[in-house]
């Protein structure tokens, strides 16, 4: 099967406790009893007020002008406390509708960052789990660093959704928690599987060539089927790395070759521009050069990611050019992409 004969694969990113919002945002605002919170419209089309609970005003987050919404709605959903509760859940659903209207195919979702204790993240992945799975109209994702709480998701997930959405995703498996393969052919779960190592990630194309190949044939001889492995190459900031993205798109070409189209090649494509302003011009540039080279899936936020207008955009424009010269390495300082940035060049794309 050949690029075109398949649908790029979106794994919804926005269920995430790393989520953030600025308070330097319309949507945040004082409600007629002065309480500070996110207003919202729910999907019978009524303004609703996500209310911040006074302990997460004195998080550093906060106090630096930043909110943790998905973390917030999911702190005061288990609270069980009216009518904040049925607030909360009405944002988590309108954050999943959007993403589901978006055409996401998976819906990822992360609570790693809930809290520090894993008893806590466990029973915040079992309790956010155990919403959204009867109801939302495909198949979840399940992510997180610890394998005991993406078991639990994806057990969870399966009893509630049951055979209506197909089975959830297992995100993710790698050299260093070779383990998780087991649980994902025991399930017959979709698998993400990256191209880390046993003890660091690879800074080269090669190291990631080596470790995905080592993977994908360690999830072959699980007996995961190819269409149900997803090889994410890892995306890394160029601000941190100029060369990570050429790394990378070398790296989707690569296993692309030797592996052909039976597998999925996704990963976090917005990872790329951390730390850069425009971001959505690196993003869309990003997305259009690794699917150039093979990459058939992303794990982005599709209300903010759309491939055809992408793969659409005018590739001799000046700021187009500029974008894949860092991505590519050509500006290895991203001197001239800066210099453009602060010259105004970039005042139509969105940061």
């Amino acid at each position: 099967m050949s690029r075109a004969e398949r649908d790029f694969v979106v794994i919804g990113e926005n269920i995430h406790a790393t989520r953030v919002l600025l308070k330097k945002n319309e949507r945040f605002n004082a409600n007629d009893e002065g309480e500070e919170g996110i207003a919202f419209v729910d999907e019978h089309g009524a303004k609703r007020h996500l209310r911040i609970p006074e302990e997460e005003k004195g998080t550093q987050p906060y106090l630096e002008g930043r909110i943790k919404h998905v973390k917030v709605a999911v702190q005061v959903a288990m609270t069980g406390q009216e009518p904040d509760q049925s607030t909360a859940l009405s944002y988590l659903d309108m954050l999943t509708r959007r993403q589901v209207e978006a055409g996401a195919h998976f819906l990822d979702v992360n609570l790693d960052e809930f809290s520090r204790k894993l008893e806590e993240q466990v029973e915040a992945m079992r309790f956010l789990v155990s919403h959204l799975a009867p109801q939302v109209a495909l198949p979840l994702s399940i992510d997180s660093s610890n394998l005991e709480i993406i078991r639990t998701g994806l057990n969870t997930a399966l009893a509630l959704a049951g055979d209506r959405v197909g089975p959830p995703m297992l995100n993710s498996a790698s050299l260093e928690r070779i383990e998780a393969l087991g649980l994902a052919a025991e399930l017959q779960s979709p698998v993400v599987v990256t191209a880390a190592g046993e003890s660091g990630v690879p800074n080269d194309a090669e190291g990631r060539v080596a470790n995905a190949s080592r993977i994908i044939e360690a999830s072959l001889a699980t007996g995961i089927k190819p269409e149900q492995i997803f090889v994410d190459p890892l995306v890394f900031p160029i601000a941190v790395d100029c060369e990570s993205g050429r790394h990378c798109l070398e790296a989707i070409a690569e296993i692309r070759r030797r592996y052909g189209y039976e597998i999925h090649i996704t990963g976090g494509m917005s990872n790329v521009s951390f730390g850069l302003p425009s971001r959505r011009l690196l993003n869309d540039a990003f997305l259009v050069l690794a699917v150039e080279a093979g990459a058939d899936s992303g794990i982005v936020d599709p209300t903010a990611v759309n491939l055809e207008m992408a793969l659409a955009a005018d590739r001799s424009a000046r700021p187009f050019q500029l974008a894949i010269d860092v991505l590519t390495g050509v500006d290895d300082t991203c001197r001239e992409y800066m210099k453009a940035y602060r010259a105004g060049e970039f005042a139509k794309a969105v940061s």
